[in-house]
């Protein structure tokens, strides 16, 4: 056995960590919890995943479910095109496999919405395969352990990660991979803060013998996020109120929002802009600002809650419990829809 794989079996042993999808690793498990966890902190996910099982025990069960009751299922978790994504497999697997998995990387990776991390983490977990799942976390503990520069975000550095990490891996594939996640995710912290004096490779980790471990991996610079000025208009009749719903492609594609104007407007434009919608305001009050990150762009916002006497035919009023059960509104509304 390879010291690595020695060390990580050791440790997945000794340390067990209690997460739902461990419990009883099916390739449908593994596929959403892996999924879920990509931008997304374990903690979060915990109940994600307990409520999305629920709701969609099986992969035919996921596939049938309408646009509209995922994503509200999704409601929370952002990066909506990841659920999106999921569906289309789904129903791929339903067409082309007879609604099963795959067992190999090769096959999974043909899967629309299956990229390589993903397909090697269902070979390796749910069905043993010779597979590393390489993320930004492996990468940051493999760049340390062998004191290597590579780049969590070049696709040429995982795959040199994935194959360095192929030639250590001489234990069951799915321990193999779990604890390096739990290394990287709890103990080989990015941002200066590693936990070396808990890691149980730190007497084999070459960045740590030469006390570099902050030299890796190799820093990559991030384009700045482009900013934006918005105006939220929430628009209320007789206790209801508006939404519409985003277009099919890009930011936030699908969702629910209130009315969303471009730029910063006054409670005068605003007036203006719904009077020739054809919706007088009977009151206007100001809801103050509140910003909203995304991966690449800023939104800065002020709102703003316009009543109104009548609605025009064809829009859309909801009340707030219906709103709640069956639209799924971004997270980027939340301080003006709570």
């Amino acid at each position: 056995m390879s010291t690595l794989g020695k060390l990580l079996e050791t440790y997945y042993r000794e340390h067990p960590v209690l997460l739902p999808w461990r419990v009883d690793p099916t390739p449908y498990h593994v596929w959403i919890s892996e999924v879920m966890l990509q931008q997304t902190r374990v903690e979060t996910v915990r109940s994600y995943y307990l409520d999305f099982l629920e709701a969609f025990p099986t992969l035919d069960s996921f596939a049938s479910a309408e646009e509209d009751r995922y994503l509200k299922q999704w409601e929370g978790l952002g990066y909506y095109s990841r659920v999106r994504n999921m569906h289309c497999t789904a129903l791929e697997l339903q067409k082309t496999h007879g609604g099963a998995f795959p067992s190999t990387f090769e096959e999974l990776s043909k899967l629309p919405g299956i990229g390589p991390y993903t397909a090697s983490a269902i070979a390796s977990i749910a069905f043993h395969q010779k597979e590393v799942a390489v993320d930004g976390n492996l990468v940051r503990v493999a760049s340390r352990y062998f004191a290597t520069p590579w780049n969590p975000k070049s696709e040429k550095d995982k795959g040199l990660v994935r194959l360095r990490l192929k030639e250590e891996m001489d234990i069951d594939p799915s321990v193999f991979n779990q604890a390096l996640m739990d290394i990287g995710r709890t103990i080989c912290l990015p941002h200066g803060a590693p936990l070396c004096g808990e890691c149980p490779l730190k007497q084999h980790c070459v960045a740590h013998k030469r006390n570099e471990e902050l030299f890796y991996p190799q820093a990559s610079l991030s384009k700045p996020k482009k900013e934006e000025n918005r105006t939220i208009v929430l628009i209320e009749c007789q206790g209801k109120t508006y939404l519409e719903k985003r277009p099919e492609k890009g930011l936030l594609a699908s969702l629910y929002q209130p009315l969303n104007l471009e730029g910063h407007l006054n409670e005068e434009e605003v007036i203006a802009y719904l009077s020739d919608m054809g919706l007088p305001a009977l009151s206007i009050e100001d809801l103050g600002p509140s910003k909203h990150v995304f991966s690449h762009v800023i939104w800065h916002m002020k709102g703003y809650l316009v009543r109104v006497k009548e609605s025009n035919k064809g829009m859309l009023f909801v009340g707030e419990k219906e709103r709640k059960e069956r639209y799924s509104i971004p997270s980027a509304f939340l301080a003006y829809l709570p």
